[in-house]
């Protein structure tokens, strides 16, 4: 697995489930990204209040403010409204991804994640984001 220096990421990784969080926190420390883990919306809103993220990851089913909610708040708060979102999700039918990014969000991530391949579909995704 390659290693990126990502020291000048600050990332907001939000899930309501504890293991997906931990995994997505790992992979992006082990490349040397800040990150700030929120377990929720609601969470997420608040670290927003203080915490300027350079990219915002999310998944999209979380009890109540889901992804979707948590997109629409981002968007409308000046501070962090033009930070990429990537949308991080077990739904990957045939036309969930035309419907996330028809929803807003930078990019789409399907779980479970893969730590070999995170850094690399995030570049895929938010290609200004990749070291030269």
């Amino acid at each position: 697995m390659e290693l990126y220096n990502l020291s000048h990421w600050h990332v907001l990784a939000v899930d309501d489930e504890p293991d997906s969080l931990e995994v997505l926190t790992e992979v992006l420390e082990m490349n040397g990204a800040n990150v700030r883990a929120a377990l929720g919306g609601q969470e997420a809103l608040n670290a927003i209040q203080d915490y300027r993220p350079t990219l915002i990851i999310t998944d999209l089913s979380m009890p109540g403010i889901d992804g979707y909610a948590l997109l629409r708040k981002i968007r409308a708060a000046e501070a962090v409204a033009k930070t990429p979102v990537i949308a991080l999700t077990a739904h990957a039918m045939m036309g969930d991804k035309e419907m996330i990014i028809g929803a807003g969000f930078d990019g789409y991530i399907t779980k479970p994640l893969r730590i070999d391949t995170l850094i690399g579909k995030i570049f895929e995704n938010v290609p200004s984001l990749k070291p030269s």
